[in-house]
């Protein structure tokens, strides 16, 4: 069955752009052109991936994203021309999993949208677990527990758990982790790797697993 990708987006011209080269890839495409008729059909349709501006009628792409991570880990990636390092931190710190600036490459965002498929895609559906230092993994149901107490993360942040967890001890390097987790070809900036590092820390902080992950400085990250 192909995928299905919401692309909320008032702009005709890259609406056109964005449908044409997803559909030659075979995706499913829905369009919506403000932001609270996107949330809407994000909640009805259950896309697997989100395509989101920054700047829509009605509701703020930022307001979207703030409302949906309420009840949803649906991938999301903000196509948008708020590309200043402190818009795309507040982006990426409220749940995004992704984000690419205008005006942007229709085949680089292909590449983005597939990357963020595949690993969703590369999620076993066996029962396996993945357990150290208090904290439990359920690959298969995809939840985390820490001292047996749940942890509600997103999509991103549960496969960025697991693969710290699956390797105690083991420095990963920014540029590792975004080639398991966003893909090889991702020419993006490596703090959306500390984003979202800082947001994992947090919750696992709030659970009771404080420092969990550490900072190797000048390397990269691992899971004590």
């Amino acid at each position: 069955m192909s995928r299905t990708i919401l692309l909320v987006e008032d702009d005709p011209d890259v609406v056109r752009v964005v449908r044409a080269y997803l559909e030659r890839e075979g995706y499913r495409v829905l369009v919506e052109g403000d932001g609270e008729a996107g949330l809407v059909r994000a909640r009805s349709e259950q896309p697997d991936l989100v395509v989101l501006d920054w700047m829509l009628p009605k509701a703020s792409g930022i307001d979207v994203l703030r409302r949906l991570r309420r009840d949803s880990d649906v991938p999301v990636l903000f196509l948008t021309a708020r590309t200043e390092e402190p818009d795309r931190i507040i982006g990426l710190e409220l749940g995004a999993d992704d984000y690419l600036g205008k005006p942007f490459s229709p085949r680089e965002l292909v590449a983005r949208v597939g990357a963020i498929l595949r690993r969703g895609a590369a999620r076993p559906s066996e029962e396996e677990r993945v357990s150290h230092g208090g904290i439990d993994l359920d690959i298969g149901a995809r939840v985390a527990r820490v001292a047996g107490h749940e942890v509600d993360l997103t999509a991103l942040e549960f496969d960025l758990l697991h693969v710290f967890a699956a390797a105690p001890g083991r420095v990963f390097r920014r540029e590792d982790l975004i080639g398991r987790l966003w893909g090889t070809d991702h020419d993006g900036s490596d703090r959306v790797v500390d984003v979202h590092v800082s947001n994992l820390r947090q919750k696992l902080a709030s659970a009771g697993a404080e420092d969990a992950i550490r900072t190797v400085r000048g390397v990269g990250y691992a899971l004590r």
